[in-house]
Formats: structure tokens, sequence, C-alpha cells
């Protein structure tokens, strides 16, 4: 008989400590470029304009001397190692940041001799200049014109290497300033708008971080006098050093922009051309339209117990929820300094009431015992008149959004005002919104820089939404006339060429953030489907969630979840070839407390919903996990939050989503794309939290924990289960590790510190893998897999295998954690938790968990050079 009863989780014992093997890289430059008299032909006419663009420049008022940003664009390569370094040696330079691009198409100038047609790496450095450092570097340039062997002065020899692989210089200009940030479109927007085209204007001016506070002060006065020049004025200023943020939120008269438009009559705008100003965006959140379709459901009388634990662990920045709804009732701490509740309707209150009941309640339609304890609510939007749909969420335009953050953040752990902290115990904060005018492409924006640095500065899990896509989806063929099999590929097919247009939404891309994507899929009952069509006929991801990857193409989403299935509207005409959302608050989807009755129930979709129940399972894994830990001797809260974070991912799995997606695709797309797209969509997975709060016979699950600094490693020891030995039963070996790292925001590294696990047999060292377990699977396989999953700060690796591997009692799998650091220095030991499980088919005879739970209660010995 078959026991599957559950089982506590195991503890590692103390990992022995290693090194991290330091091994010198082969490096092999195979990127052809020009000559140097090529470049001195393609290059000169630049940097011609760039000196007659100072001379044209003439000192301010006030004495100051002209600066402007200049754009070094530079081919990747290995020898240019530190462009920072070499800013910071010429006089009148200052490092402003940079950006890694890695879409670039080659030309006759650049292109890698191994692969002709790839795409290559760039790198766009920014940095302030004057016109005396100007002067400099165009002395270099015409030095190593006319001798390309010159010897340059001490610590500018890499010189050299930017000449010969330099791309392209320019000044950032009016483009840089205003396209692509979404506030052309948004003030084309409003004009259309009756109500809002009569509004005064207000946006952000996000400014080029100074070292200097004098010179952050002179910028943010020299913008002030810009903006009454036009009869506009400054809200108010935000400076965050730490993050290299320095933002105005200015306001101006609505003729003013409707001047501006007219003719595209910005281009010729002073405060636009002004050389201190990063980007100019839009300011305001839009959640949703508050205009809900269809009827409620009225809640039947349940009796849910109380809050046992009056202290919260997870806050919700949001909306403001329906506090007296019958599921809310008493389980809310709501927390409103700037007083965003006033005026706030009760009709309105559609996102944060949502949000509230599912991270209390989860999923309605598996009705469940709600979370041990009240949530902590900050709210951080309110509802404006739109004359389109009657209100909106957003936020409010007298704020930016990252100081909104910023301070919501630090009155919880640090308190405001000479107030003492207000929950300084939470640990998970969740924020289920995205900005839609700011999708992420290659520079990560400063509200995940914001997230980032806030979580590992206070240990605390943010769980953020990957955003939704809410426009059209496009087939090949007319609607009407396909099955639900065919219709299925084609919207597969239709989202994979559109995939640039599903990018993340800020602060999706956040690094030490979870990330959570949609799946189509919730247990809610359909009654009748009318004039609506359901395009997946499978569990995949939703076709609303937004595809990754994440900064410097980690995996993002890390994971997605129930967002309920989000169904169509059904084409009048038989020959249209488009599917549009249907907004109706019927079944499907995830069933929730309702804004306009408190006693009734509605349903929502999207990735909101899988970021909130993301964030009850993170309550319950929290609760589960200090259980475990104060079992043990030590404090060990420095390990909660890497340990949690890792709880969250561990059980996640592509299931079948790989074989209907790669079928969808067919042929002509090879599976390294495939496997890519794949990634960008699911990220690690489905999670499946229950799976990881307990063990069964055939499954052992083990935590461990440690903190490491640059060149340290740790080493765990797995033992095999004798049962196993020359078995050919299936089995999966998952291991995931978790950290927060500290950030360096104006590097394109960006990431100080990097941890990851090597897992090797003791008795093989020469294999990269464990062969008792077999093969990488989904998101670690292959050669892209095994790198991509170590570029954020969460590795998630599954292997499978069912050969008959000898071994014998006693052996066991290592595991080493490495740590080194990437850019800066690693001030304090970083803390990471890691996760491993050892399974077999919950039908197989095979005691797994009572063989390893028995050998891991005994010590074991390391080979000293497994890893070497």
């Amino acid at each position: 008989m078959i026991e599957n009863n559950h089982r506590p989780l195991l503890i590692f014992p103390t990992p022995v400590k290693g090194s991290r093997k330091k091994k010198k890289p082969v490096i092999t430059e195979t990127i052809r470029h020009p000559t140097p008299q090529q470049q001195w032909e393609r290059l000169s006419p630049k940097f011609a304009q760039l000196k007659q663009s100072f001379i044209n420049i003439q000192s301010s008022a006030n004495g100051i001397d002209p600066e402007y940003v200049l754009v070094v664009e530079m081919i990747n390569n290995t020898k240019v190692k530190d462009f920072a370094d070499l800013v910071r040696r010429i006089d009148g330079l200052e490092w402003l940041g940079e950006i890694e691009i890695d879409d670039i198409s080659p030309d006759e100038c650049f292109y890698d001799t191994s692969n002709q047609e790839g795409n290559l790496k760039d790198r766009l450095y920014f940095t302030s200049t004057n016109c005396a450092a100007l002067n400099a570097m165009l002395s270099l340039w015409d030095n190593y014109r006319k001798n390309p062997s010159m010897r340059f002065d001490t610590g500018l020899t890499p010189f050299r290497d930017v000449f010969v692989f330099l791309r392209d210089i320019r000044k950032w200009d009016i483009r840089d300033r205003l396209n692509e940030t979404g506030i052309i479109e948004s003030w084309q927007y409003d004009l259309q708008d009756e109500y809002l085209a009569q509004q005064p204007k207000r946006f952000e001016i996000e400014l080029w971080f100074r070292q200097n506070p004098d010179i952050r002060q002179q910028n943010a006065t020299q913008i002030r006098a810009l903006i009454s020049d036009l009869g506009g004025s400054i809200i108010s200023e935000t400076v965050i050093e730490e993050i290299a943020y320095h933002a105005l939120l200015a306001e101006l008269p609505a003729n003013q922009i409707q001047t501006f438009m007219t003719n595209e009559q910005y281009q010729n705008v002073q405060l636009f051309k002004c050389e201190s100003v990063m980007f100019f965006r839009p300011v305001g959140q839009i959640v949703g339209d508050i205009n809900p379709q269809g009827e409620t459901e009225e809640l039947n009388n349940i009796d849910f117990p109380p809050p046992n634990e009056q202290t919260p662990i997870v806050a919700l920045f949001d909306g403001m929820p329906l506090e007296n709804h019958q599921l809310l009732s008493n389980r809310l701490i709501t927390d409103d300094p700037d007083n965003f509740a006033q005026n706030y309707i009760a009709t309105a209150r559609i996102h944060g009431t949502a949000m509230a009941s599912l991270i209390i309640h989860g999923d309605l339609n598996n009705p469940n015992q709600p979370i041990s304890r009240k949530i902590y609510v900050r709210p951080i939007m309110k509802p404006i008149p739109s004359s389109r749909n009657g209100y909106k969420e957003v936020i409010p335009e007298d704020c930016l959004l990252v100081d909104l953050i910023h301070r919501a953040v630090k009155r919880l752990f640090d308190g405001e005002n000479q107030e003492p902290a207000v929950a300084p115990q939470i640990k998970i904060i969740n924020l289920s919104i995205g900005d839609e005018n700011r999708i992420f492409i290659y520079s990560i924006s400063p509200l995940a820089k914001l997230l980032d640095w806030l979580s590992e500065k206070y240990k605390v899990l943010f769980i953020v939404s990957a955003g939704n896509y809410e426009e059209d989806i496009e087939l090949t063929q007319a609607v009407n006339s396909l099955n639900d099999n065919d219709r299925e590929k084609l919207v597969i097919q239709s989202i994979y060429q559109n995939s640039r247009h599903h990018r993340l939404l800020s602060p999706a891309e956040t690094i030490n953030s979870i990330t959570v994507g949609a799946v189509h899929s919730d247990n809610a009952q359909i009654q009748v489907l009318g004039n609506r069509i359901n395009p997946f006929v499978h569990i995949l991801p939703s076709t609303i969630s937004r595809l990754g990857y994440g900064y410097r193409k980690s995996i993002k989403p890390d994971i997605i979840f129930s967002g309920g299935r989000q169904l169509y509207n059904k084409p009048f005409s038989d020959n249209d070839n488009k599917i549009s959302i249907s907004g109706i608050i019927t079944a499907p989807g995830n069933k929730t407390a309702a804004s306009n009755n408190a006693n009734a129930t509605a349903y929502t979709r999207g990735t909101s919903n899988a970021t909130a129940l993301m964030s009850h399972y993170a309550s319950i894994c929290y609760d589960n996990l200090q259980q475990i830990l104060q079992e043990q001797t030590e404090d060990l809260s420095a390990y909660e939050i890497p340990l949690l974070k890792a709880m969250l991912v561990h059980s996640s799995s592509w299931h079948d989503i790989e074989e209907h997606i790669a079928s969808a695709l067919g042929n002509d797309i090879d599976n390294k794309q495939k496997k890519g797209f794949i990634r960008r969509w699911a990220g690690y997975g489905i999670a499946d939290i229950e799976r990881v709060l307990n063990c069964t016979a055939q499954r052992a699950t083990v935590l461990g924990f440690g903190s490491l600094n640059d060149g340290e490693a740790h080493i765990f020891k797995l033992p095999l289960p004798p049962a196993l030995i020359s078995n050919i039963e299936k089995r999966r070996l998952t291991i995931t590790l978790a950290y927060l790292s500290p950030i360096s925001p104006k590097t394109q590294k960006y990431r100080i510190a990097k941890l990851w696990f090597e897992a090797k047999d003791s008795d093989n060292s020469k294999t990269n893998k464990p062969t008792i377990a077999g093969n990488r699977q989904e998101c670690c396989s292959g050669t892209d897999g095994r790198h991509t999953v170590q570029n954020g700060t969460i590795q998630h690796e599954i292997f499978e295998g069912a050969n008959a591997i000898p071994f014998m009692d006693g052996d066991s799998i290592a595991i080493k954690v490495n740590c080194r650091k990437e850019v800066g220095e690693i001030e304090q030991p970083i803390a990471y938790g890691l996760i491993v499980s050892l399974e077999v088919a919950e039908n197989v005879d095979i005691p797994i968990y009572d063989e390893i739970r028995t050998r891991i209660m005994q010590p074991v010995l390391i080979q000293p050079n497994l890893f070497e």
C-alpha cells in the first residue's frame, strides 16, 4: 500500500564552505570592425557636428558653462571593460549611465565573423560633457587617426579600443526626450476627450542624475524658469540618490499643450531642448475603466473564521477597497495618510476591492479558509472622471509614482514626519499595477530600480504583475470559420508574431521582485457563452499576459498563475479576422468581492488577479516557513525572504504548455526560438504552491540557506535513496535558488552580486549535471536555458531521467552555491535560500522521503575537489 500522507519539509545540515573556482575565460574576438581610416571617414563628420554644436551654444545668463549629454554607441566587445573608468579620467566628463542593446542588425562595418547574419550587442554610454572635455576627446581621436599605434597617456590606452568599436557618437536630443516615452501619445489621447482636453496637463520631467547636489539644483532651477515662462508650475521635486533618480512633476495649461501639438510645434520649444532633461513622461496610471458590464452575484452566507493574528505581513498598494464588504469587513488595516479615500465613491472601488478579496480569500470559485492575518492597505490611486468611460482609477496626478511608492514603503519601515514605523513587520508587498506608458525594452525603469533597492534594503518581497495586453488579436483567417483547436493555434501564432507589442509593463522588469503573469484558467462554471468565444482549448498562458524577458534577458515573468479565462467577442461579420476582449463581469474568471454591492461577487481576469493570488499563497508559505524556522536554535530571520521567494517558484513547471505552443508554431520556427518564446510568456511555468508546502512518501523537499561574499561558496549534499539504485523509474530533481542583490543603478551590469548553483554527482565531477536525475527540462534546457536562468536572482532548474544509474548507499548529489561580484563591491554577505526536491511518481512504491530523511540526519563528507 503506497502512502501519500503529507510529511514535513526537511532542512539541510550546515553546508561545507568552499571557494568559487576562478576560471580565466578564453576570449575569442570574432567581431569584424572598420579599419582606423574607415572609422575616420565614418565618424569625422559626427565629431565635427559635435564641435559646431558647442560653438552654437551660448553661456547661460547665470554664467554656468554650457554642457550637454553625449551618447557614445559602441559594439559590445570584450576589450572595453569599463568605459565609466575612462570617462572619469578626463576632466569635464561625468558618467551618467549605460544601456545594453542585444538586437543590432549587422552591416558592412560591424558583423560577427562566426555568424554574419546574427544580431550584435551594442552599448550606449551616457556622459555629461563640456567644451574642454569634448576637445580633449577630439584631440585623442585626431592623434589616433594620424597614428593608430600611438602611445596614449597612462590610463587612457583603452580609448584605442573605444575608437575601433565606436558605432556612433551624438548628442542626446529632443527625439530621445519625447519619442517612445508615451508623452506625445498621451497628449493626443487627452485632446480627443472633451473633459480631459480642457484640463491642465501634468507630466514628469526626469533629469539626468548628477552626483553634485549644486548641479542638480542648478538644473532644477533652469527647468522651473522654463516652465514658468510657459505659464506653468512645478508641483514637486523628487531626488532619490540610491537609484540615481531626479525628477520634477510639472503642470502646463491646456492651451499650451494644444499649441505644442499643432503641427508638432513642440519641436521648437526650448523646454524640450533643455540639455539637463533625460525624458518627458506622462503621469497617472490607468488601471481599468470603471464601467462594469453584467450582473454581480449575491454572496451566499459563508461563515469564515475571523483573523486569528492581527499583525499583517502582506501590504496591498492599490486602489481603495470597499471596506464594509462582507468578505473584507474587519480584515483590512487601512492607512491613508494622503487622504486618497476622500470622494472615492463606492462603485469606483473596483480594483482595490478585487485585489484585497483575492489576497485574503483566494479565488472564491474554490472556497478555502481565508489567510490567518489581516492585510495592510495603502491607497495609491484615485478615481477620475472621463467623458468617455465615466471614471478611471489612476495614480493621482499631483504626485510622482516613484515618490509615492518610496514614501509608502519608508512609512512602513522607518515612519515619516517624526512618527514611528507603521508596519515594520510587513514581508510581502502586492503591486498589481503597471505603467502602460512605460513598456520595458532595454532600459530598466526608475520604479523597477526603486523596488530592487527597497527590497534589498528592507528585506521585503514585492510581488508585481507583468501587465495586461488588451488590444484586439488579428488572426490570419476569418474567425467564425475556425474550430476551437484551429483558433487556438492561430491565436498563439498571432501573439508570437506580434510579441514585441506584448512586452512587460514597468516595473515588471525588477530583478529582486517576483513578477507574475496570468494563466488562462479558473474553476468558474460558464452558463452561457452568448456572443463570446474562448480563445484556448488547453491550459496556456493568458492571451492578455504580457511577455518578458526581463533586464539582461533574465526570466520574466518569473511564474504564471491563474488569472481567469479571458473570453473574446465573436465578430459580427463572417469575414472578420479580429477578436476583441469581452469586458463583462460574469463567469468565467476569478471570483472576487464586487465593489457595487457589499454582499455580492463578480468575475475579473488578468495579471493583477494572478499577482494577488500569489500574495495570498505567499502569506500561507510564510506562516509555514515560520513554523519550520522556529524549530531551529539560531535566528534565521535573514533567510526568510530568500526562502519565501524560492518557495513561490519551486513548484513551477511548464506541464503541457511547451507541447501545445510548439505544435501551434509548427516546423517553420526552430526549437530554440520556440523555447525562447515560451520562456518569455510562461517564465518558469505555472506555480503549484501545494506541492512545496509538504512532502509525500515519494517526494522529499529539503531547504538550505546561508550567506556568501565575493569568491565564496557553500556545498550542500542531497543523499541518494538506495531504492533508486539501478532503478528505471522516472525521477525528477528540482533545484531553486533565490536571493536579493544590491544594485548599481548607473551601470549596465546593474546587479552587484551574482549567486548561482551547480549540481553534480559525488563520484563524477566531470559532468555538469547530476546523472541520477537525467537531462535538464523546460526553461533550463539547452545552452540558452542553462545561462538564461542565471541572469536574474532566481535560478530554477528541473532534471528528469529514467536510466538505471548504479551507485552506492551513501552517495549523494552535491549542490554548490557560488557568489561573485559583478560590479562594485559586495558590502554585506548575500543571504540566499535553496530548495531541492527529489521525487518519483506518486503511484510508485519507492520510499524517497524516508530514505532521504534518514540519511540527511547523518554526517556527510564532501569531496573537496568535486567542483574544481
